[in-house]
């Protein structure tokens, strides 16, 4: 418990946000935008029709499709993560910094184990 009488999962809020980012719905902020991710699944369906045909082209461009989405979500971490440091980096960083910076790691982890 702090001094304030609330422990350090109170004060972050980790009791009850823990495993629902940072939305009031509960849900995790999704990874790639809607367009980006409807592409991509536009691509699977196409990829997917071709099999009958062609399966050997098939496999292939699905090898490619799931590299280009996780070299996608790779950029989508590391952007991520260079602006939680990059916030933190500074001389005058007060505990609200801190704890809104912990907030959006938790957020992010909780975005990590949900893909």
């Amino acid at each position: 418990m702090s001094e304030a009488g609330t422990s350090g999962a109170e004060a972050t809020g980790t009791e009850e946000s823990a495993q629902t980012g940072d939305r009031p719905d509960g849900q995790l902020e999704a990874l790639l935008d809607q367009g980006e991710a409807q592409q991509f699944r536009q691509r699977w369906q196409s990829i997917q029709v071709t099999f009958v045909d062609e399966p050997r082209q098939s496999v292939e461009e699905a090898d490619a499709l799931v590299n280009e989405v996780m070299t996608r979500l790779t950029k989508t971490f590391q952007e991520e993560r260079q602006s939680l440091e990059a916030q933190l980096d500074t001389e005058d960083v007060s505990t609200e910094d801190m704890r809104v910076a912990l907030k959006r790691y938790r957020s992010f982890f909780e975005r990590l184990l949900s893909t």
